[in-house]
């Protein structure tokens, strides 16, 4: 176990020094609560469970039998709550001589930055891993999929036939498709785009296509569509912690999509050990970020 120790900061037991820097970098602030609805947990798991209804009314001929249809459970996804935590631990003797408590405060601080940072990376790893082998959800698929199973048969798809850089077109075919949505037993869904997420090296290119009157990249005089018929109304997003750039996503207004299970908030603690003398820090929180349906996401990845 590595501590700080009057070796670690050694300049900090000489007065001159004017100023420490590193200490105080700014953040790009809590970017995961744009894309994950964020929920409260008791548990150490929570489960998001679809459900296949039922399919078109049938004809009824005069004098016959009403047809019965059935109802099943569907796929379930489980969200475990993992805890993260980072601590760093100060001698007696570095708190003692430090002449400099600007530095000695600030590692505090800075704990609280790791974990804000590490959760602003578990978040956007679900997005950077979304056409990945391995990482699937409840249905057995990766989040964006061509292949996404109906319980009751069939498959769909939250991700274009062919992957696109974003733009115009690209943007307009993604409604489309989102809206030919139906649910697990075939009957259409008025799913609507809601938000556009893509990583920095896209936000100029974004802010083109969605908020010029006209069309981008073309000389004649026609309306920005997209724009005019508020097909994106959430706007555009950046999340700098994508770390595809050309990866896009649209997020839906489809319930239970992406999802942070808050168990235990963060916290920071510190405490004496008794034998050293040494003082302790920490800071750590319990939770998770999955997506329960699919279709509350869609994506393309070009190559």
């Amino acid at each position: 176990m590595a501590n700080i120790n009057t070796g670690s900061f050694a300049k900090a037991l000489e007065p001159g020094v004017q100023k420490w820097y590193g200490l105080g970098y700014k953040d790009y602030g809590n970017q995961c609560d744009e894309i994950f609805e964020v929920r409260t947990s008791k548990r150490a798991y929570e489960e998001i469970l679809s459900t296949s209804m039922f399919g078109l009314a049938a004809v009824k001929p005069e004098g016959s039998a009403v047809s019965y249809d059935t109802a099943q459970q569907g796929f379930y996804t489980r969200a475990t709550h993992v805890t993260y935590a980072l601590g760093f631990i100060i001698t007696k003797e570095a708190i003692k001589d430090n002449l400099y408590m600007e530095l000695a405060e600030s590692r505090a601080k800075a704990l609280g930055r790791s974990k804000r940072v590490t959760r602003e990376t578990v978040a956007a790893n679900v997005l950077n891993r979304a056409d990945t082998a391995g990482y699937t959800g409840g249905d057995g698929v990766t989040l964006l999929s061509a292949s996404h199973p109906h319980k009751a048969g069939g498959t769909f798809s939250n991700q274009l036939a062919t992957a696109t850089q974003l733009s115009e077109a690209a943007l307009e075919q993604a409604s489309i498709d989102i809206s030919k949505w139906t649910d697990d037993r075939g009957l259409l869904i008025a799913a609507r785009p809601q938000k556009l997420v893509i990583p920095a090296d896209l936000e100029f290119d974004a802010e083109r296509i969605l908020n010029t009157e006209q069309r981008v990249g073309t000389a004649d005089n026609d309306i920005n569509a997209i724009r005019s018929t508020s097909r994106v109304p959430g706007g555009y997003t950046v999340n700098n912690y994508l770390t595809d750039t050309n990866m896009w996503f649209l997020l839906t207004d489809c319930d239970d999509g992406m999802i942070h299970y808050v168990r235990e908030a963060d916290e920071i603690g510190a405490d004496n050990d008794f034998d050293t003398s040494n003082a302790k820090f920490k800071v750590e929180g319990r939770e998770s970020f999955i997506w329960g349906d699919p279709r509350g996401i869609f994506g393309s990845n070009p190559a």
